[in-house]
C-alpha cells in the first residue's frame, strides 16, 4: 500500500486503509485544496463561474476517481467539462480548447494498474509550479472545509477533445503530412490497453500510415508492465520483425512518453526519441535562417540532444529534473524544442506538455524525409550508453554530506548543482548525475558514456566514493 503526496500532485495505489493508500477521503480532499487555491489564483467578480476540465486515462479505477473528483468539484461550486478518455496532452489542451480555469488529469502515467493520481493544471494546461502545489498539499491537510450551497452548485458537461488534439497536431507546418503519406508507412503501435488505443490509431489514420494494433482496446488491464522500456516490449519487437514493419511505437498510459522500435526489432531508445524530432526542427530551422534557436532537457537526459543542437549551431540548456522545471526553462530561453529523456516531447508551437501525438507526426515527417530505414537513422546520431544506479540510506541527512564532498573532489571538472550535482568529464563525453529522491532516502544516481562499460564504471567509481564518505 502506498500513499505518495507531492508538489506534483498526489498518487498512490487503490485500495488500504486512508495514509497508506489513495482514498476516496483523499481525493475528495486534494480536489477541494485545488479547488480553494485556484480561487486565490485566480480571483474572480462575485457571480462569476470557475471552470476545470478533468480527462482520465483507461486505468481500473478511473471511473471511480473520476466520480469523486468531479462532485468534488460541482460541491465547490466549480463547472466540470468532463474529458472522458483522454489522453495527458489532450486534457492539457482542453483547458485552453475550453477556456478552463484549470484541469485535473487522473493518472498514475506509467505506474501500474493498481495506481492512480491527481496531476494539476493551471490555466495555459500546463503543470502547477513548485510552489503552487506546495500550497495545495497544505490546504488539504488542514482539514477546514466549506462548499458550496444548493443554489450555487457546478454543473457537468461532456466533451471529447480527441479531434480537435489531433486537428492541432496535422495544422504544424512542421508536420509533412503528404510526405508521410506518399512514405507508405506500416507501424505496429503498442497502447498498452489505455487510451493511446484510442487516439493513436486516429493520428496515424489521418496521416496515412496502416498500423497493427497490440493492446490498443482500453481496458485499463494492462498487457505487460506499462513503463515503455526495451525489457518489457519484447512483443512488439517480435510483432515489428514478423509484420515487416517499418517501425514500432509504444506509448505509456496517458501518452505523454514514447519509444519506438527500429524494424529490426532493436530498440531507438527512449532517450533518443527526443534526440530525432529535435535534429528534424532544427535542420529545418537552420534552412529557414532562423537564428538563436536553443533546446532544453533535464539533467539527466542524454548529452545527445546538447551535441545535436550544437550541430546545427544552437544553444543547449539544462534544467532541473521534472516537466515543469523543463517547461519554465524553456519559457525563459525561448526553446524550439525540449523534453525529457524518457521519451517526453514538448514542443511549445502546440503546447507545453509532452505530447506523443506531436512525437508521432514529427519522428515520421523526419523518417519520410531521410527516407531511411530506422535503425539506418538512429545511427546517425552520437552514440551514448546511460547506467542508472542508486545509493539507499538510513538517514536521509547523509544525502546533502554527499552531494557536498562530490563537489569538493570533482572540483576540478565542469558541475552543476540546481538539481543534486551533476558532474560532467568533457574530455571524455562523460558524466554522472547524483540527486535526492523526493519520497525516500536514496540518492539516484545516473551515468552516461560513450560506451556501457564506461557508463557503468563511472557509475561504479562514484558509488565507490560515496560509500566511502558515508563510512568516514
Amino acid at each position: 500500500m502506498t500513499l505518495i503526496k507531492s508538489i506534483s500532485g498526489i498518487r498512490g495505489t487503490i485500495g488500504g486503509a486512508a495514509g497508506q493508500a489513495l482514498t476516496p477521503v483523499d481525493i475528495v480532499k486534494f480536489t477541494y485544496a485545488y479547488c480553494l487555491k485556484l480561487r486565490e489564483r485566480r480571483p474572480k467578480s462575485a457571480g462569476s463561474r470557475y471552470k476545470v476540465a478533468v480527462g482520465k486515462d483507461a486505468r481500473l479505477s478511473g471511473a471511480m476517481v473520476e466520480q469523486l473528483v468531479c462532485g468534488t468539484l460541482t460541491a465547490c461550486g466549480v463547472d466540470v467539462v468532463k474529458c472522458g478518455f483522454a489522453s495527458t496532452p489532450t486534457t492539457e489542451m482542453a483547458v485552453t480548447f475550453s477556456g478552463a480555469d484549470g484541469g485535473i488529469i487522473l493518472t498514475a502515467s506509467h505506474n501500474p494498474r493498481q495506481w492512480n493520481a491527481l496531476k494539476l493544471l493551471n490555466e495555459r494546461g500546463e503543470f502547477l509550479s513548485a510552489a503552487e502545489g506546495q500550497a495545495i498539499l497544505e490546504a488539504a491537510e488542514a482539514d477546514d472545509f466549506c462548499f458550496a450551497g444548493v443554489d450555487e452548485l457546478g454543473k457537468i458537461e461532456g466533451h471529447d477533445f480527441t479531434e480537435e488534439h489531433l486537428d492541432a497536431v496535422l495544422a504544424l507546418p512542421a508536420v509533412d503530412a503528404k510526405a508521410i503519406r506518399e512514405a507508405h508507412f506500416k507501424v505496429v503501435l503498442d497502447a498498452i490497453n489505455s487510451v493511446g488505443g484510442i487516439i493513436m490509431p486516429r493520428l496515424l489514420e489521418r496521416l496515412g500510415v496502416e498500423c497493427v494494433k497490440l493492446n490498443c482496446e482500453p481496458t485499463g488491464d494492462f498487457a505487460h508492465n506499462p513503463e515503455p522500456l526495451p525489457a518489457n516490449l519484447t512483443d512488439l519487437s517480435e510483432t515489428v520483425v514478423r509484420e515487416k514493419a517499418d517501425l514500432g511505437i509504444s506509448v505509456d498510459p496517458d501518452v505523454d512518453r514514447l519509444a519506438f522500435i527500429c524494424e529490426n526489432g532493436q530498440p531507438f531508445v527512449e532517450e533518443y526519441t527526443l534526440v530525432s524530432v529535435a535534429d528534424y526542427l532544427l535542420e529545418c530551422a537552420e534552412n529557414e535562417g532562423v537564428k538563436n534557436i536553443c533546446t532544453v532537457s533535464n539533467l539527466s537526459s542524454s548529452r545527445a540532444l546538447r551535441d545535436v543542437t550544437e550541430k546545427h549551431g544552437g544553444k543547449y540548456y539544462a534544467s532541473a529534473v521534472g516537466e515543469v522545471n523543463v517547461t519554465t526553462k524553456m519559457h525563459e530561453k525561448g526553446a524550439l524544442i525540449g523534453g525529457e529523456g524518457n521519451g517526453g516531447v514538448i514542443y511549445p508551437a502546440i503546447h507545453y506538455g509532452r505530447d506523443a501525438m506531436v512525437g508521432v507526426a514529427l519522428f515520421l515527417s523526419n523518417l519520410a524525409h531521410k527516407k531511411m530505414k530506422v535503425s539506418e537513422l538512429k545511427a546517425t546520431y552520437p552514440q551514448y550508453f546511460i547506467a542508472k544506479n542508486r545509493i539507499e540510506l538510513s538517514d536521509s541527512s547523509l544525502i546533502d554530506r554527499i552531494l557536498a564532498e562530490m563537489k569538493s573532489i570533482f572540483a576540478n571538472e565542469d558541475i552543476n548543482d540546481i538539481d543534486g550535482v551533476k558532474i560532467s568529464f568533457e574530455a571524455q563525453r562523460q558524466w554522472v548525475h547524483l540527486r535526492r529522491s523526493n519520497t525516500e532516502p536514496i540518492i539516484r544516481i545516473y551515468s552516461e558514456a560513450p560506451t556501457q562499460e564506461a557508463a557503468e564504471a563511472l557509475a561504479e567509481r562514484v558509488v565507490g566514493i560515496a560509500r566511502k564518505i558515508i563510512g568516514g
